[in-house]
C-alpha cells in the first residue's frame, strides 16, 4: 500500500481567474482521518486534505461551485464526501458517490437528497464497484436522473465503449479516458472515446494531466484536449483533481492547470462553457 505525496503547499494564481459560477467538477476530500476511517482494501494512503485545505485552492482559482468525488480509499462509505457537500451547501455543491448493488431505492433517495447526482466506477485504483454491476446500477439510478462516472485505463475503452453507449443513463469519462498522450488522437483508444462522445451519450472530464506522457507541466495534452472539445463542446467538464491522489510525478500546480484549460479551450466563450454552463446542465445548478 503506497503512501501518497501531499499536494503543493502553495499554488499559483492563474493568469485569469475562473469566471463567476465556475465549477470544479472533480476533487476529493480526505479526512480528518480520525473522523473518517480509510478502507482496509484501499490501494494507497493519502495525507489529510480537508475542507479547510481546499478553501485555499478554490479561493486562489476563483471557483464557486463544487463536485466532490468519492475517492477509492473510502469504498462505499460516502460520509466524508457527503459532509463536504453539506458544508458547501446545496446551492453550490454536488457529489459523485460510490455504491454497489446493496443500495436500494430508499438509500438512493437519501443520497439524492444529500446532493448526489452520479455514481463512480473506479477500475484503476481498485477498492471499487465491479464493472459487472454497471447495467444493474444504471437501471436503478436512471429514475433519479443521475449519471455514471468511470475511471478506466485507456486500454479498456475499445471493448467497453459499446457497453457504455447502451446504458440508459449518461456516462462521464474521467481524466480524458486515461489515453497516454504519446499514443495520439488516431489511436484506437482515443477513437473509442471519440465515438462515445459522437454518440451524444457521454461527457468527458478534461482533468487529463494523468494521461500526460511528458509530465509536468503537461503541455503534451493539447492535441487530445482540443480534439475532445471540438467533438463535444457542450459535454466537456473540468476539474482540478485536487489533492491529486496517488500521483507519482511532479505535483500539479492547480493555478497552472486552470491556465492550461484556457489554452485548450481557445476562447473565453468556450472556457466559460466548460467551467460554468456545462456543469450547470449535468449537475443541476440553477
Amino acid at each position: 500500500m503506497e503512501n501518497c505525496q501531499a499536494p503543493r503547499a502553495h499554488v499559483s494564481t492563474p493568469a485569469r481567474l475562473a469566471p463567476p459560477g465556475a465549477c470544479d467538477c472533480h476533487f476529493h476530500i480526505f479526512g480528518p482521518h480520525d473522523r473518517y476511517p480509510m478502507s482496509p482494501g484501499r490501494a494507497y494512503t493519502p495525507p489529510e486534505a480537508t475542507m479547510a485545505d481546499y478553501d485555499t485552492i478554490r479561493t486562489t482559482l476563483g471557483l464557486q461551485r463544487f463536485v466532490v468525488v468519492q475517492p477509492s480509499i473510502y469504498g462505499i462509505d460516502n460520509r466524508c464526501t457527503l459532509d463536504a457537500v453539506a458544508a458547501f451547501g446545496p446551492a453550490r455543491a454536488r457529489a459523485v458517490a460510490v455504491i454497489d448493488d446493496s443500495f436500494d431505492a430508499a438509500a438512493l433517495a437519501s443520497l439524492h437528497a444529500a446532493g448526489v447526482r452520479g455514481v463512480r466506477f473506479n477500475a484503476v485504483s481498485g477498492n471499487g464497484t465491479p464493472l459487472e454491476q454497471l447495467a444493474t446500477l444504471a437501471g436503478r439510478i436512471a429514475p433519479l436522473g443521475w449519471h455514471l462516472q468511470l475511471y478506466l485505463h485507456g486500454g479498456a475503452l475499445p471493448d467497453l465503449a459499446p457497453v457504455l453507449a447502451a446504458l440508459p443513463v449518461p456516462v462521464v469519462i474521467d481524466h480524458m479516458g486515461q489515453v497516454a498522450s504519446v499514443k495520439g488522437v488516431a489511436h484506437p483508444e482515443f477513437q473509442a472515446l471519440r465515438r462515445l462522445l459522437d454518440g451524444g451519450h457521454a461527457w468527458v472530464k478534461l482533468c487529463g494531466y494523468r494521461s500526460s506522457s511528458a509530465g509536468y507541466p503537461f503541455h503534451d495534452m493539447l492535441d487530445q484536449a482540443r480534439a475532445l472539445i471540438a467533438a463535444a463542446p457542450e459535454r466537456c467538464l473540468w476539474g482540478t483533481d485536487w489533492p491529486h491522489p496517488n500521483f507519482m510525478g511532479t505535483m500539479p500546480d492547480d493555478g497552472a492547470l486552470l491556465d492550461l484549460l484556457g489554452e485548450w479551450a481557445g476562447s473565453e466563450r468556450q472556457r466559460h462553457r466548460i467551467l460554468v454552463d456545462n456543469p450547470a446542465v449535468l449537475y443541476g445548478f440553477s
